[in-house]
């Protein structure tokens, strides 16, 4: 069954939106109770049940921003989207670096700094990885599409090809969840 967008613009959408909101906020928190649970108490098998926890409220939030139409479901904008989290994910990766950085500058832990390290690593993948499902899969890497405009999130650094006034004004970075009052114009 395709269920995308069926709350779109109907009296729950808010409440969906708030539903996507906090499962997404739980898987977060599932996963961190997870760390705690091994790295502080060495509770492994406590770790391991709340992950999967989080995995499942991680779904949950997709589900309802799936319902809400929040993600793109036409070939064009859904591969665009793709590239421009390939992108982001890129910049992800020198963005990490630098906090790293900034943590060590601080006298944070040597173990912190290297998990962020750790973490601008994983950055790089998901773009090397979204990159070669575009290279593999995605008909958006044509010449036509060169001469869209171009927006990026000046949190994250999202970019957003089209035209942006197009879209509605309670639009949000796929990634970041900002305003499209922070993107700016490449």
């Amino acid at each position: 069954m395709n269920y995308f967008g069926q709350t779109k613009g109907t009296d729950i959408e808010k409440q969906i939106a708030q539903l996507a909101q906090g499962e997404a906020i739980g898987g977060a928190m599932y996963y961190a109770l997870a760390k705690i649970a091994k790295e502080k108490f060495g509770l492994d098998d406590v770790a391991k049940e709340f992950i999967e926890l989080g995995n499942q409220e991680t779904n949950h939030g997709a589900f309802y921003a799936m319902l809400n139409g929040r993600y793109p479901s036409d070939e064009k904008t859904f591969w665009n989207m793709v590239k421009g989290l390939s992108k982001a994910e890129f910049k992800g990766e020198g963005n990490l670096n630098q906090l790293a950085d900034k943590l060590a500058s601080m006298g944070i832990s040597n173990e912190a700094v290297n998990q962020v390290r750790e973490f601008a690593l994983q950055e790089k993948h998901h773009g090397e990885a979204t990159k070669a499902i575009l290279d593999k899969y995605a008909s958006v890497n044509t010449e036509e599409n060169k001469s869209q405009k171009v927006y990026v999130c000046s949190v994250c650094g999202f970019e957003y090809e089209g035209e942006l006034d197009n879209e509605p004004d309670d639009y949000i970075c796929p990634i970041c969840g900002c305003k499209k009052g922070v993107f700016k114009k490449l």
